[in-house]
């Protein structure tokens, strides 16, 4: 049985009955919500008692927060969020958001919590990586959003009323300067390349004239790649890898599909490397764990590297050699401002770089433009 009561403008109580408890008395559930006039208010009605008969509805009195990240998680986060996106709001879930708010009544959390939460994350020895110092501000205002995101989430839902983190101003991060080589740099590096093997050259080579991601890079494959028209596509990523295994997506937006002309040099280089590489994969035979990909840059054996192979060797490359340390995503960074340095426009590099609108562009290389 369920019925509706009007309390005031716009403003209706649901009740639902619930059957019988222990004790004998009836179980009645009951829920507050906004409705323009009796017919909206009826449909939430008969959803609310839908939900009650199948066993989903937990009272909001009685949800902790934590028990809405378990529902949050179900219903919206495994569906909605990338797989690397959705590991790292877990992890910080794990280390940092549900040891402040997971005993918390998801109703009770009020926005001076999360602006007493944000203000901690900022003091010294809040670091959990063993260094000195305070959190990055990138990561204090990744910690807001995920609040932002669960908690509108709840409102949508209509669990609690208003998101106690939606006007909480979100915490400025300072960008730092970018590291970059410049051309008498790139010159050298180049040099260096020559005594290192042929797919790491390449690498790097692809890495600075073409900018693309470390992840566009290992999920590269020679058939995005035309050898005769000087073009590579941009067509899948690998950001991520679960339990060993890589996982293969595709570019976030429009603009990361993107198509990018390669210099002759380049191209050159590439067929050089291309024959190399369909020896090794004949030569392999049945031994080739690469399946029906064949990618620009594997294992031995076929396989896609996973994305933190290339930071990893070419850090390793920078302190053989005794070269300024640089990140590897920096060498994306490297070539977009060699390209600024030659006068070419911030359009056209903001479509090499696959950026989803100029002004991302503007914001990461205004000082260079």
């Amino acid at each position: 049985m369920a019925s509706l009561q009007k309390r005031g403008n716009d403003s209706w109580l649901l009740v639902v009955e619930a059957g019988i408890g222990a004790d004998g008395k009836r179980i009645r559930r009951t829920k507050t919500v906004k409705a323009k006039g009796i017919r909206e208010a009826r449909k939430l009605l008969a959803e609310f008692e839908t939900e009650v008969e199948a066993g989903h509805y937990i009272a909001p009195e009685k949800m902790t927060f934590a028990a809405f990240v378990e529902e949050w998680r179900e219903k919206y986060a495994e569906s909605e969020l990338g797989i690397k996106t959705l590991d790292i709001y877990l992890r910080f879930l794990k280390n940092r958001i549900l040891p402040v708010f997971g005993h918390m009544r998801l109703d009770k959390i009020q926005p001076f919590h999360v602006v007493n939460f944000i203000a901690d994350l900022g003091k010294d020895g809040n670091r959990q990586d063993g260094k000195i110092g305070q959190l990055s501000s990138g990561t204090i205002q990744y910690n807001h959003r995920i609040l932002k995101n669960i908690f509108s989430r709840a409102v949508e839902w209509r669990l609690i009323r208003n998101n106690p983190a939606a006007d909480i101003k979100k915490p400025k991060v300072n960008r730092k300067e970018i590291e970059v080589y410049d051309e008498e740099e790139v010159a050298l590096l180049f040099e260096l390349l020559e005594k290192e093997p042929l797919k790491w050259r390449m690498m790097i080579m692809l890495a600075i004239t073409t900018a693309l991601r470390r992840g566009e890079l290992v999920g590269l494959e020679w058939k995005h790649i035309d050898l005769d028209k000087g073009i590579l596509e941009v067509r899948q990523s690998i950001s991520h890898s679960i339990n060993g295994q890589r996982i293969i997506s595709e570019p976030k937006t429009v603009k990361s599909k993107r198509k990018v002309s390669l210099p002759d040099t380049v191209v050159e280089h590439l067929k050089e490397y291309y024959l190399e590489a369909r020896k090794k994969r004949l030569a392999l035979g049945d031994a080739w764990k690469g399946g029906d990909h064949f990618f620009v840059f594997s294992s031995d054996e076929g396989m896609a590297y996973y994305p933190e192979t290339p930071y990893l060797w070419f850090r390793g490359f920078l302190k053989k050699h005794s070269l300024k340390y640089i990140r590897f995503h920096d060498l994306r960074h490297t070539s977009a401002t060699l390209l600024i340095n030659k006068g070419v426009h911030a359009k056209l590099i903001s479509e090499r770089l696959g950026h989803s609108n100029i002004s991302t562009t503007m914001n990461v290389y205004g000082h260079a433009l």
